[in-house]
């Protein structure tokens, strides 16, 4: 089944059923431009196989970003670099499309406090409550990002709820205490994610791809467990989207990671399985696929259309061609003794930048110089963003 290509309900086609997941890449050149060395990248898992690439965390706009090396849609900027991205990443015949982002109380700082749902004081993040004329701003802030991913080049658009990002957080009861129409119950609080929906379909046109990002759990204590998730898939069911892409887990501090309880094989498979019992969209899921036998069977037995792969596809870009002829290769992950916070994202996050340089030197890094690495670019990136986006 992995072979075989895959109609999505907008008639555009994928032409097999791997897709390489979002990661955010932290790529970008501070100002939230494509560089070369991520035209690179994306090149490389065209080249891989796979037949759809998601971009991580492509910001609406510049006041949110998850890192300073997110790029940004909206203002349209540096369409040259972005156009040679889309180039490079929909080489033989591979979707690209971009992942709309607001992290929302999980900002990097930019100017002034981060904004979500509801206020939040906390020892490491610190956020106010948005106003009902900022939430009510929001459905077309993300309609002119898709449009803008179409004029240059994306083949398509994922909406990310998952993760605790901004909409993620509106779905959340861990994030989302207001009581006015856009909290309080679960009706309420997916209002803000169905009219981005509508007015991100209505922007792209009925032909090109729409697809949305949400957690099966957000792992918090109070937070979105996966029975009110199943009660968001049978809502989303009538919405004008292309793909769910099931996801969890979010990243506050203190908050167990999506791995977590998950035991051996793919993380979400069991909650792919209820939610295909409930709807018929189809379905999509990342994380803990690492044989080429529980990818096939995920399909073939109708739990998942498209399997996802991230971290797999850093470590063996070219994953999605050898499962397709039928090898069993297997990644190769790296094991650590000791695994500091933020230390093996660190790490990955310094292999793509060894990917996109063609340089394997680095996979024997140590996770304290990748954090040390990660850190220092992050602060230069920061410096570049607030003088561009701030300043300016």
């Amino acid at each position: 089944m992995l072979e075989q290509p895959f109609e999505l309900p907008c008639g555009a086609i994928l032409k097999n059923r791997i897709a390489k997941a979002a990661m955010s890449d932290d790529l970008g050149d501070g100002r939230g431009c494509p560089t070369d060395a991520q035209a690179r990248l994306y090149r490389l898992w065209a080249q891989g196989g796979a037949a759809l690439s998601l971009i991580g965390e492509t910001q609406i706009g510049p006041w949110a970003p998850e890192t300073y090396g997110n790029l940004v849609l909206d203002p349209l900027q540096g369409a040259p670099e972005f156009r040679q991205l889309t180039a490079a990443a929909t080489e033989h015949g591979t979707h690209f499309w971009a992942q709309l982002g607001h992290a929302g109380v999980l900002a990097a700082p930019v100017d002034g406090k981060a904004i979500g749902p509801s206020d939040i004081d906390h020892p490491e993040i610190q956020a106010r409550a948005m106003t009902g004329a900022e939430i009510a701003a929001l459905p077309k802030a993300y309609a002119r990002a898709g449009a803008n991913a179409r004029t240059l080049g994306f083949t398509g658009v994922e909406i990310h709820a998952a993760h605790g990002f901004l909409l993620s957080q509106f779905l959340s009861p861990f994030f989302n205490r207001r009581t006015d129409e856009w909290g309080g119950s679960p009706g309420r609080r997916i209002r803000l994610l169905l009219e981005v929906i509508e007015a991100v379909r209505a922007e792209v046109g009925a032909r090109f791809p729409v697809a949305v990002k949400i957690n099966a759990t957000d792992q918090l204590k109070g937070g979105l467990t996966e029975e009110d998730a199943l009660g968001i898939l049978a809502v989303l069911q009538e919405a004008p989207v292309d793909l769910i892409d099931i996801s969890g887990g979010a990243y506050f501090p203190g908050a167990a990671a999506a791995s977590d309880g998950a035991g051996k094989g793919p993380y979400f498979l069991d909650f792919a399985r209820a939610a295909r019992a409930r709807i018929s969209k189809p379905l999509m899921s990342a994380g803990g696929f690492k044989h080429r036998e529980e990818a096939e069977k995920a399909v073939s037995t109708g739990a998942l259309d498209l399997v996802g792969l991230a971290r797999a596809l850093v470590v063996e870009p070219a994953l999605p061609r050898a499962w397709i002829s039928g090898d069993s290769l297997e990644p190769a992950f790296p094991r650590f003794d000791e695994r500091p916070p933020g230390g093996v994202t660190a790490w990955y996050t310094e292999r793509l930048r060894e990917l996109a340089s063609l340089d394997a030197t680095g996979r024997d890094q140590p996770l304290s110089a990748a954090l040390e690495a990660v850190t220092r670019r992050k602060a230069a990136n920061g410096d570049l963003w607030k003088r561009h986006f701030v300043e300016a």
